[in-house]
């Protein structure tokens, strides 16, 4: 296994250990162990990019290892009371779209090649930052992040559902041109 794959693969067994952290109310340490989780996140791309360590289960595991963080914390955050149920349906339901959208394609037999999209990456970066700043704020007792998170819990839930959007016309976009191409290959008797 690369070490790259080994550093995602530790991040998604830190994930259930994060969310019994928050379970118990031990939400400081729950703090640093998503801090490591994000530190090798980054660490993971840069090793995999800088030495040609890229593998294709790592393409896989490496955004599944993310999601599982993201929506266990939110989940998590959400039942706890650090987030509001609003936003923690609109972050999962997001995912589920996306997610949902990928298995109909592959059920149907169409490969499509979906790139992350500029607001989704804008969503990433705002949905890791809430939920640390949240956790810190729970977790450190850092009262003066407040103001902070609300501002970004609003910025978080807009940039969400722009994405969200934004995958869905591309999906459909995506299955229209997949469609077009089986017919005129059916057309031509291909």
């Amino acid at each position: 296994m690369s070490i790259p794959n080994f550093i995602t693969l530790c991040r998604l067994i830190l994930t259930p250990v994060i969310i019994w952290l928050v379970l118990e109310r031990q939400v400081g340490w729950a703090f640093w162990l998503f801090v490591v989780a994000g530190v090798s996140d980054a660490l993971d791309g840069l090793i995999a990019k800088q030495f040609d360590r890229a593998t294709r289960l790592g393409a896989y595991l490496d955004p599944i290892a993310d999601k599982a963080l993201l929506v266990s914390i939110y989940v998590t955050l959400g039942m706890t009371g650090g987030l509001p149920g609003w936003l923690v349906m609109l972050v999962v339901s997001r995912d589920l779209l996306i997610v949902g959208g990928v298995l109909l394609s592959f059920t149907l037999g169409y490969r499509l090649a979906m790139q992350p999209l500029m607001i989704s990456k804008a969503n990433t970066v705002a949905q890791i930052t809430l939920a640390g700043l949240v956790l810190a704020q729970l977790g450190l007792s850092l009262a003066f992040l407040e103001p902070i998170v609300f501002y970004l819990l609003y910025l978080t839930a807009v940039t969400t559902a722009i994405s969200g959007c934004a995958y869905i016309v591309d999906w459909v976009g995506a299955m229209s041109a997949a469609e077009s191409d089986l017919d005129r290959q059916g057309d031509n008797g291909e």
